[in-house]
């Protein structure tokens, strides 16, 4: 004689599992964001290493390149 099976009355409408993220997850990423937008807004604070040319040249083009 089979088992009787036994169903849910009310399936989840959304089918997945029903997860918190903690606080830090989307504090840091929230902080990172934040501060990379103040660095693009005012980059008068920011001051660039004096470096190899070589180095210059390639982030020109790669900035060229990115601007077609």
């Amino acid at each position: 004689m089979p088992a009787p099976t036994h169903t849910r009355p009310h399936p989840a409408a959304s089918g997945g599992v029903d997860t918190r993220l903690p606080w830090w997850a989307f504090a840091l990423p929230s902080l990172a964001f934040a501060t990379l937008l103040l660095l693009i807004l005012n980059p008068a604070d920011a001051h660039a290493a004096g470096g190899d040319p070589v180095i210059t040249h390639l982030v020109e083009r790669v900035q060229m390149l990115i601007a077609r």
